[in-house]
Order: structure tokens, then C-alpha cells, then sequence
């Protein structure tokens, strides 16, 4: 079993709000069993979120949870799972902070275990997924509510804000445990899938914004330069201008891939 994992802030002044880890075995030999979380915690506006608490404080904790719980339940859906982390989290706060604020700390969420039998996987928001196949195809997985939203209502933060967490909008992982149950999930043989990559949009921004090719090239990369050197790609990318105008210059960027 091969695992690279590399996590990069887009501003080495500013604390990463991405967070990432890999845990194997979750039971079981090593390589039989295992899971991967990837979580992009949700930059806030300077106007506040209504906590206390830093992202990077939130993205632990929920990342923390989801890590342990996904590897010690291994009977429990990951929709549950996802439920309880965010409560967990909710409640190390709950007293001291305003979790109904619409901003208060949140996150994208990738989750991904495998056992013998089967790979399952949830997504929420606009991290992605990418499992290849036996036969070196590749399938992203991808949660595209945000996609669907016109991009001019996404302009600044009180119109954004609109269609946070709401119905006909997009969902993150905030203090609501509800909104597990909006997650992308599926589970697929894992006799069908080789290798399995997540990753945050700071790196997908490599496909879908510089266009360097497809998810299938984009695990290329990693199979061949690893988890660094792909964000070393982005990072080159970022500095040639050729994102200008397109959100954050550097974005904080992790990605975990694992081959089966």
C-alpha cells in the first residue's frame, strides 16, 4: 500500500484551514482496512462569525472526530458519522459562541474508508473525490450544488450567505448535524477500485481552473510526483498569473492519495 499526503497554506503568514489525515488500519491488517478524511475549512469575512474559535480550531476537532469514528465504527453509515462529529464539535462550543450565526466555523468534508469488501465514500461541498478503477479510469466525485448557484450571487459575502446551508443552496459542515444527510455517498467494490485521491479545491484548481488536463491526468501526477509535487504544480501555476481574477491567488491546498 502506497499513501501520500501533503497539506500547503496559500499564505505562509495565515494559519492552514485545510485539514487531513489517513488512518490505517482502521481494524484488520494493514492495507486490508483504512480511511482518509479531508476537510477544507471555510475562510470567514473580517465582519466575524459570531465564535470564538479559529477555523483551524474547527477543522481539528471535526477532522479529529470524523478520523476516530470512521475508523472505530466501521458499521455506522458515514452520514452518521459526519452527524455525530459535527455535534461533538458543536458542543465543545456551544456554550461560549453564537452557533446560529450563518458563518459561524465550517467546512468541505471528504471522507473515504475502505474494508475487504467495499470503498465508501461521502462528500459535502466542493472538495473532491477521484477513484480510479482497475482499469485506470476515473471517476470524480462531486458535490456541484455550489457550481449551480449564479456566479453573481456569489460576490460578496452577504448574498453568499443567502444560499449557505439552505434549501436550493449549498451545504458545509458547520454546528447543524442535519446536514449530513445532504452529503454526496455511494460505496463501490473494492475490487473495482486501484487507488483513491481527495483533495481540496485549493489542488483541484488545477483541472478545473488552469485546465492541465482531466481527473484522470491529475491522478497521473500524483502516482508519479506524489502528493507534494502536485501542489508544487498548482503553486507554479499560481504564480505564472494564470488564475488572475478567478478567487484567492494561492488558496491553502491538501490532498491525500492512497493506492489500494
Amino acid at each position: 500500500m502506497r499513501i501520500e499526503l501533503a497539506t500547503a497554506p496559500g499564505d505562509p503568514e495565515r494559519p492552514n484551514e485545510d485539514w487531513a489525515s489517513v488512518a490505517v488500519p482502521a481494524g484488520g491488517s494493514a492495507g486490508q482496512s483504512g480511511t482518509v478524511v479531508v476537510l477544507d475549512g471555510v475562510t470567514p469575512p473580517p465582519s466575524g462569525t459570531g465564535c470564538a474559535h479559529s477555523v483551524p480550531w474547527f477543522t481539528a476537532r471535526l477532522g479529529g472526530a470524523l478520523i476516530e469514528l470512521s475508523g472505530s465504527r466501521q458499521d455506522s453509515p458515514l452520514t452518521e458519522l459526519l452527524a455525530t462529529a459535527i455535534e461533538r464539535t458543536a458542543e465543545a462550543h456551544r456554550d461560549s459562541c453564537d452557533l446560529s450565526h450563518v458563518r459561524t466555523p465550517q467546512a468541505t468534508v471528504v471522507v473515504v474508508r475502505w474494508g475487504a469488501a467495499w470503498v465508501e465514500h461521502l462528500v459535502l461541498s466542493d472538495s473532491a473525490l477521484l477513484l480510479e478503477g482497475a482499469d485506470g479510469t476515473v471517476r470524480a466525485v462531486l458535490d456541484d450544488r455550489l457550481d449551480r448557484i449564479p456566479r453573481e450571487a456569489l460576490r460578496t459575502h452577504a448574498t453568499a450567505d443567502v444560499y449557505r446551508n439552505a434549501p436550493d443552496g449549498f451545504f458545509t459542515a458547520a454546528a447543524d448535524p442535519a446536514v449530513a444527510g445532504r452529503a454526496v455517498v455511494g460505496a463501490t467494490p473494492r475490487a473495482e477500485v486501484r487507488a483513491v485521491a481527495a483533495m481540496t479545491d485549493g489542488v483541484t484548481r488545477w483541472v478545473d481552473m488552469f485546465g492541465q488536463g482531466d481527473w484522470g491526468d491529475c491522478v497521473g501526477v500524483l502516482r508519479k510526483e506524489g502528493a507534494q509535487g502536485l501542489i508544487s504544480r498548482v503553486r507554479e501555476l499560481e504564480c505564472g498569473g494564470g488564475g488572475a481574477g478567478r478567487g484567492k491567488r494561492h488558496d491553502d491546498a491538501a490532498v491525500v492519495y492512497v493506492e489500494l
